[in-house]
């Protein structure tokens, strides 16, 4: 009874909103690649030292963002997971918050916020007045933000070792007073574990084509200079994401008798938005591997590395040859307190640069002993 008014209120919710953004916007609508982009960097430093290879494993707070049936293993009342890394040489910030509750034996709901944003930009479009002199004073601040904010609820169903997840997030990206939308769209998460203890799971990110909602408030001065420029006034629309789908399989095996283990998860993206620079590529779907491995002591200490952004690269001949890129990883345990590192694309095999991640994980007993 109690999944399936979850499930009706995710539905209902989103269809209202759906139309609302449509009624308000302009009919334009466009399917960008990379849309939405900054909710597919990642979340918690232990993900990224795998190169986010953790769908059939993810088992905690973050599983909101990577595989809401995750939040079934969810073994304490409450887990609390932050993170905070920055990119572009500390231009951009990117943080995240990450809530889950076990609601019972077999469900769990999660929250999860994150923040991408560049602040402190200078805007410049009234640095020269009226009279063609350069005014310094002119010169403003704005901040460019990325929020996503993400409710998931997840069951483990009757088949043995079968979970189900779902997620409705809510979207608000916000460019100054210059511009803003809002954006609605809901993802559908799976693990299945065997009977030999083979993990594999299913993750189908904005399944809806999540949508967004822009509006631009320009004010006349800044139409002017945009006019006087040669730029086009931008238009209110609609900007598409259209699904990504990820499949994974995970195995742990124990070394030796002395408490040593080890793991390996292997994620396939497949994209829907046409020809992206990825290892397979086609004018439909693009494939995305990435391939993760943890070696730890019992549940102390964990060191990771990972393989992810494989890509075909232009060299200065004209030819193409395979670029990758690796991270690597920490992590260490006390108790109900989890500390992770990650050290990022190694190398500078992306455009994003090397990035040091830290993400601290807390597990929470019930305050009134129940």
């Amino acid at each position: 009874m109690k999944t399936s008014w979850l499930f009706s209120t995710f539905i209902l919710a989103f269809t209202a909103l759906n139309s609302l953004a449509q009624d308000e916007s302009s009919t334009e609508t466009i399917t960008p690649k990379y849309s939405n982009e900054f909710l597919s960097i990642g979340v918690g430093a232990d993900a990224l030292g795998q190169a986010n290879a953790v769908v059939a494993q993810s088992g905690s707070a973050s599983s909101g963002y990577w595989n809401p049936a995750g939040l079934t293993k969810v073994n304490k009342w409450l887990e609390v997971d932050l993170m905070h890394s920055e990119y572009f040489a500390g231009i951009a910030k990117y943080d995240y918050l990450g809530l889950a509750h076990t609601i019972d034996s077999k469900s769990a709901i999660g929250f999860t916020a994150i923040r991408f944003a560049v602040d402190d930009i200078p805007n410049t479009t009234q640095l020269i007045d009226n009279n063609g002199n350069i005014d310094y004073d002119n010169i403003s601040m704005f901040t460019a933000a990325d929020y996503g904010f993400l409710l998931s609820y997840a069951r483990k169903m009757k088949p043995v070792g079968l979970s189900l997840g779902g997620t409705f997030k809510v979207i608000h990206r916000k460019v100054g007073d210059f511009a803003k939308s809002w954006g609605f769209g809901l993802d559908f998460g799976l693990q299945y574990e065997t009977a030999n203890h083979w993990q594999f799971g299913l993750m189908a990110r904005d399944v809806s084509s999540t949508f967004n909602a822009w509006v631009f408030t320009l004010d006349n001065e800044t139409q002017d200079v945009f006019i006087n420029t040669g730029n086009d006034i931008p238009e209110n629309g609609i900007e598409l994401t259209l699904p990504r789908i990820i499949l994974a399989g995970y195995k742990k095996f124990d070394i030796g008798q002395k408490g040593f283990h080890a793991s390996t998860e292997l994620d396939i993206d497949i994209t829907t938005d046409g020809r992206r620079n990825s290892i397979v590529r086609s004018g439909i779907v693009s494939i995305d591997p990435h391939l993760g491995v943890q070696i730890g002591f019992k549940d102390y200490v964990s060191l990771r590395t990972g393989v992810s952004n494989i890509q075909y690269i232009k060299t200065f001949d004209n030819t193409e040859k395979l670029n990758l890129q690796p991270n690597i990883g920490v992590g260490l345990h006390f108790k109900n307190f989890y500390l992770d590192y990650a050290f990022t694309d190694i190398g500078d095999a992306s455009v994003a640069l090397y990035s040091h991640v830290v993400s601290l994980r807390i597990k929470l007993n019930n305050p009134k002993g129940e």
